[in-house]
C-alpha cells in the first residue's frame, strides 16, 4: 500500500517534471516571452509557482524559505520585497522577472523541491489534519494546503508549457 507521504512526494515530483519540460534549453528571451502585454512569461510563471511552494511549505514545516536561507533572492536580484511570491503582481512586475538562464530558475526550483520532499516524506496521515490557516472557513489543514500547492503549481507549470510551445514554434515558422 502506498502511503500519503509517498503520494505527496510523487505529486511534487510531477511538478518538478513539468517545470523542467517548460524551461530546459530555453534562452533568456524565450523565458521572457509574453503572448501579449498582459500575459505571464515562462520566467515569471516558474518563479511564482516556486516561490508559492517555497513559502507555503516553509511555513507549514516551520523552516526558513529556501529563497531567503540559500541566497536565491540575491541571485535573482528582483526589484520586489524579499518576501514577494508574485501574488497580485502587475504586468509591469511580470516584465521585471528577467532570468538570464534556465539554470537559475531550475536551480531554485530544484532546491525548493528537495526541501519539500524532505518535509513531506516524513509526514503521517495524522500530520495532515493539523490546522495551518485559521483565516478560512473551514480552517485549512496541512493536507488541504499541500494539495492546493500541487494544484496551483501544476496549473502554472502547464501555462509555462503552453507558452513554451508558442515561443518555440515561433522560431520554426517560415
Amino acid at each position: 500500500m502506498v502511503s500519503t507521504a509517498e503520494l505527496l512526494v510523487d505529486a511534487f515530483g510531477r511538478v518538478r517534471d513539468v517545470v523542467h519540460r517548460a524551461v530546459d534549453g530555453l534562452d533568456a528571451d524565450q523565458l521572457q516571452f509574453r503572448v501579449d502585454g498582459e500575459a505571464n512569461s515562462i520566467a515569471w510563471l516558474v518563479w511564482h509557482l516556486t516561490r508559492v511552494q517555497d513559502s507555503h511549505v516553509a511555513e507549514a514545516a516551520h523552516t526558513e524559505q529556501v529563497w531567503l536561507a540559500d541566497g536565491w533572492s540575491d541571485r535573482f536580484g528582483l526589484p520586489f520585497p524579499r518576501q514577494a511570491t508574485g501574488y497580485g503582481q502587475s504586468a509591469d512586475d511580470v516584465v521585471a522577472v528577467r532570468v538570464e538562464s534556465p539554470e537559475l530558475l531550475l536551480g531554485y526550483h530544484d532546491a525548493v523541491h528537495e526541501q519539500t520532499v524532505r518535509y513531506v516524506e516524513g509526514l503521517t496521515d495524522a500530520d495532515l489534519e493539523r490546522i495551518v490557516d485559521e483565516s478560512w472557513d473551514p480552517p485549512v489543514t496541512l493536507g488541504v494546503r499541500l494539495v492546493s500547492v500541487v494544484s496551483d503549481d501544476l496549473q502554472h507549470g502547464g501555462q509555462a508549457g503552453f507558452v513554451r510551445g508558442i515561443v518555440t514554434r515561433r522560431g520554426t515558422e517560415t
